[in-house]
């Protein structure tokens, strides 16, 4: 699953460059984005033109009564998404994508006292932005602004094996520019999406054990990146754990 993540990129004119945003489009460090939070991201017009848009996430369907069950759907399974009513329509022209710079995934601790599990922060190995290969729709029942509200949901598979120990899924992150623009593309067509819908190369993965501080949802601050103290660091530091894998 993906239930939190970072745009930590300070150099927001790189970002603006690397994904065609806008200078009207507001762009902040963000160290833990949330289910519910206003996201960046890449959508495309009935013309298939892209364009940078903050979009909700949590993704509420056309057809939803409440926008609540947007809190459900802040992922959609590769495996399913063609299937699933919230998402099968939305991956025909609604595609998306969802800028980044990692994301966090916490390890299950059977062997300590504490229940508390281990926070990590996944990137890609050269600490590049990038994008999750995401869906979005449109919702205008009671209480939508009046040219409707915008949402996202984050598409996950499998889990690369470089991270299977810590989740069995993960968000798919596009890994270059070329799969960004067939997702996004409307005329790619549907049989070869879920090629797309794959994990990141092992050799293209980075982890690192990060502190406590990401844990709490309410809490966006740079502390949310700084490594585990050395006792909870399964691997006894930030570049230890990444040589073990």
């Amino acid at each position: 699953m993906c239930g939190r993540y970072s745009l930590a990129t300070p150099a927001q004119n790189d970002l603006r460059g690397r994904f065609g945003l806008s200078e009207s489009l507001e762009v902040r460090q963000r160290f833990n984005v949330a289910p519910g939070d206003d996201v960046v991201a890449v959508t495309t017009s009935k013309e298939g033109e892209p364009r940078g848009e903050l979009l909700r996430w949590g993704l509420v369907p056309f057809w939803a009564r409440d926008v609540k069950v947007g809190y459900k759907m802040i992922n959609a399974r590769s495996e399913t998404v063609a299937e699933k009513p919230a998402f099968r329509d939305a991956l025909k022209t609604r595609r998306c994508l969802i800028v980044a710079d990692g994301f966090y995934e916490w390890q299950p601790r059977p062997d300590r006292a504490s229940r508390k599990k281990q926070p990590f922060h996944i990137t890609r190995a050269d600490g590049a932005p990038f994008a999750f290969a995401g869906l979005w729709a449109s919702w205008h029942g009671d209480g939508a602004p009046e040219d409707g509200l915008r949402t996202c949901t984050i598409i996950t598979t499998a889990a690369n094996a470089k991270l299977t120990d810590i989740h069995d899924r993960m968000p798919v992150i596009l890994p270059d520019q070329a799969a960004e623009e067939a997702w996004l593309d409307h005329a790619t067509p549907a049989p070869l999406l879920p090629e797309l819908l794959v994990a990141l190369p092992d050799d293209l993965t980075a982890r690192r054990a990060v502190g406590p501080a990401v844990s709490d949802a309410r809490h966006d601050a740079p502390d949310c990146l700084d490594d585990a103290p050395p006792e909870d660091d399964p691997a006894g530091g930030g570049d230890a754990a990444l040589s073990l894998f």
